[in-house]
C-alpha cells in the first residue's frame, strides 16, 4: 500500500480498515528506524486504538478519514510535549492548534510530532540537539529545516502528509531537498494560535504532501479564520483551496543576471520547467526581482531579528546555554536592533509590496529556484551560517511580501543532486498555484531499471503504483560490471566493464523521491550512461555492497540470470 493520500482513499473505499493504514505506517516507521526524525512518537497502541475507533465510527464524510500524518514539534497537540527543539522548552499542550484540531476532527491519525531547526530558526535541519532527520532521498545532504523531520517522514512513505511552519521558506526548502511538495499557504489563512512564535507576524503552517493537489486537498481542512488568533484572515468569497485550472497562464522568471545555481545541472533544470511551462501554454515574461531580493535580507539581518529575540526574550536573556549555539547567536542579535531602524525596513518592505503587485498585475504567477542547491552535511557543517542563508535566496522575502508558495519537484542532476522550484502567487492566489504545480509536476523523469522493478517482474508494482510507463528495452555503455545480490542485481560502473541490458520507465518526476525510499542498501540512484550516450537516473550499487558477491557481467544483464536458473 502507498501512503498517498489518493491510494489510501481508494483503499479504504474498497473496504479497507483504517487499522490497517495505521498498522502499515507504523510499520515503516519502525523500518525507517531513524531516531532523529520525530521527538516524540504517539505510542503505537493510541495510534491502534485511534484508528479502530475511526473504524468503528465510519466514515460520516470526514475527508481525511484513516489518514495518517505527523506535526511540526512547534504546533500543539493535546497531550503530547511539545518542545521546539529545545528540550528545556519542554510541556505539554492542554489544547490542540486549530490546525491540529482540525485534521483530527476530519478523521486523520496523529503519529508524532517532527524533529526541526530549534525554534525553527534555519534553513537546513541540522540546529536540533535532537539530532538531524535522515534526508529520504540522499543521505548525505541536508534535509532542508526547520520542518526537516516533517519533510523527511513524508519523503518517507510513512505518512501522507505532514505539518511544518513557514516564515522563511521552512515549508519550502526541505521540499526541494526530499523531493516532496511544499506548500506555504496565504498568510492567516490557517490559524497560528498554538504555535510557538518565530516571527509572528511573518508565521504560517505549511503542508508537505506528495503532490499539489494533496496539499491543496489538506489546506482545504485546515483553512478558516480564528476569533482568537489576532493574525487570522478571512479569504475572500470565492477562494477555495482546490486547483483552479485557467487557460493562458501568464508567468514571471527572473532575469537571468538574477539567478543563481549551485551547480550547471540545475540551470539545466530550471530551464526545462520553464521550458515546461511554455507547453502548457503559458506566457513566460522575464522580470527583475532584484527588490525582492534586496529586502529579503531584512529579514535575518533587520527588524524580524528582533520579532524573533522578542519571542523569546527571556530565555535568551536568562537561560542562553539551553540554545543551540547557532540559534543563540542569531537571537542575540536582535537586542542591538533599534526602533528607528525598525521602520526604515517596514518602509523598505511596503515599497518591495508595490513592486510585488506590479509583477502580478502582468503575472499569475512568479516560477523560480526553490533554493539555489542543496548542501552535503559536510558542506552545512563547515560554513553552517553562509550555507544556511544561501538556502533562502529565493525564500526570504516572500513572507515580508504577503504572498502565497507552493514548491514543487523539478528532476534531479547528473549528479543525484535534487532541484526544485517554487510558484509564487499574491495573497489568497493558493487554489491557482495549486492548479500550476499540478500541471508542471506532470512532467516525466526517465529511470534505468535493471532488476526486479523490470516489466513482469516481482517488484515492477512499486513503478506502476507510482504511475511508471514503459518506454522499452535498452542497455548501458561498455562501462558497467553486474553482481548478483540474491533477489536483485547490483550495478557498479567500471571502465572495464561491459553493457548491461535493463529496461527504461518514465515516471512522474513527483515519483522518484516515493520510489527511492523502497530501495534498500546498498543499492541507490545515479547516474547511468546509456548506450547511445544519453546519462539517465538509474539503479547503482554501492561499491562496498557488492563485495563478495557472485559477478554476472558476462550474462549481460538480469532476465538473462533468471532464464538460466529456470534452465
Amino acid at each position: 500500500m502507498n501512503l498517498t493520500l489518493p491510494a489510501i482513499t481508494a483503499f479504504l473505499d474498497q473496504g479497507g480498515s483504517p487499522v490497517d493504514v495505521a498498522e502499515e505506517a507504523l510499520s515503516r516507521l519502525a523500518a525507517w528506524a531513524d531516531p532523529a526524525m520525530l521527538i516524540t512518537a504517539v505510542p503505537a497502541e493510541a495510534v491502534l486504538a485511534r484508528a479502530a475507533a475511526l473504524m468503528e465510527e465510519g466514515r460520516r464524510g470526514r475527508r481525511l478519514w484513516g489518514v495518517p500524518f505527523v506535526v511540526k514539534d512547534n504546533i500543539a497537540a493535546a497531550g503530547l510535549p511539545m518542545t521546539a527543539a529545545c528540550p528545556d522548552f519542554e510541556h505539554v499542550p492542554q489544547e490542540d492548534a486549530p490546525a491540529v484540531a482540525r485534521l483530527l476532527a476530519a478523521g486523520a491519525i496523529l503519529l508524532g510530532k517532527a524533529n526541526l531547526d530549534q525554534f525553527a530558526t534555519g534553513l537546513n535541519g541540522t540546529r536540533s540537539p535532537y539530532g538531524t532527520p535522515r534526508n529520504a532521498f540522499r543521505p548525505d545532504l541536508v534535509p532542508g529545516g526547520s520542518s526537516s523531520g516533517s519533510a523527511s517522514a513524508v519523503a518517507a512513505g510513512i505518512c501522507a502528509f505532514s505539518l511544518g511552519t513557514d516564515t522563511a521558506g521552512s515549508g519550502r526548502v526541505p521540499a526541494m531537498a526530499q523531493q516532496i511538495v511544499g506548500l506555504k499557504p496565504t498568510l492567516g489563512l490557517v490559524p497560528t494560535r498554538g504555535v510557538v512564535p518565530a516571527c509572528r507576524s511573518l508565521d504560517c503552517v505549511s503542508i508537505f504532501a506528495h503532490s499539489a493537489a494533496e496539499a491543496a486537498a489538506v489546506l482545504a481542512v485546515i483553512a478558516g479564520p480564528d476569533a482568537a488568533d489576532p493574525y487570522s484572515r478571512t479569504a475572500p468569497p470565492g477562494w477555495s483551496a482546490a486547483p483552479a485550472p485557467r487557460a493562458g497562464w501568464r508567468i514571471a522568471v527572473p532575469l537571468d543576471e538574477e539567478l543563481v545555481f549551485d551547480t550547471e545541472a540545475n540551470a539545466v533544470l530550471f530551464e526545462a520547467m520553464v521550458a515546461r511551462a511554455k507547453t502548457l501554454g503559458a506566457t513566460v515574461e522575464p522580470v527583475s526581482i532584484a527588490p525582492l531580493i534586496e529586502v529579503a535580507k531584512k529579514l535575518y539581518d533587520g527588524a524580524w531579528v528582533a520579532e524573533r529575540t522578542a519571542a523569546l526574550r527571556e530565555r535568551v536573556r536568562d537561560q542562553p546555554e539551553t540554545l543551540h549555539p547557532v540559534t543563540r547567536t542569531i537571537l542575540e542579535g536582535g537586542f542591538g536592533r533599534s526602533a528607528v531602524d525598525a521602520f526604515d525596513d517596514f518602509h523598505a518592505v511596503a515599497l518591495a509590496r508595490l513592486v510585488a503587485r506590479d509583477i502580478f498585475a502582468e503575472a499569475d504567477a512568479i516560477l523560480l529556484p526553490t533554493a539555489p542547491g542543496i548542501p552535503s552535511l559536510e558542506a552545512m557543517a563547515a560554513a553552517p551560517i553562509a550555507a544556511n542563508s544561501r538556502l533562502g535566496t529565493y525564500t526570504n522575502f516572500v513572507n515580508l511580501l504577503d504572498m502565497a508558495g507552493l514548491a514543487v519537484p523539478a528532476g534531479v542532476g547528473p549528479d543525484g543532486l535534487p532541484f526544485g522550484v517554487t510558484l509564487l502567487g499574491p495573497a489568497f492566489s493558493d487554489g491557482a498555484l495549486a492548479a500550476l504545480g499540478t500541471a508542471l509536476s506532470a512532467h516525466e523523469s526517465l529511470l534505468f531499471c535493471i532488476g526486479a522493478h523490470m516489466s513482469g517482474l516481482p517488484l515492477n508494482g512499486q513503478v506502476t503504483a507510482l504511475g511508471g510507463r514503459l518506454v522499452g528495452a535498452a542497455a548501458t555503455a561498455p562501462c558497467y560490471r553486474l553482481f548478483d545480490l540474491g533477489s536483485r542485481p547490483g550495478l557498479l560502473r567500471d571502465p572495464g566493464g561491459a553493457a548491461i541490458e535493463g529496461e527504461i520507465w518514465a515516471l512522474p518526476t513527483s515519483a522518484i523521491g516515493a520510489l527511492l525510499v523502497q530501495v534498500p542498501s546498498p543499492l541507490g540512484f545515479g547516474r547511468v550512461e546509456m548506450a547511445d550516450g544519453a546519462a539517465v537516473l538509474g539503479f547503482l550499487a554501492e561499491a562496498a555492497g557488492v563485495a563478495g558477491a557472485p559477478e554476472i557481467t558476462a550474462l549481460g544483464g538480469w532476465r538473462r540470470l533468471l532464464a538460466s536458473r529456470i534452465g
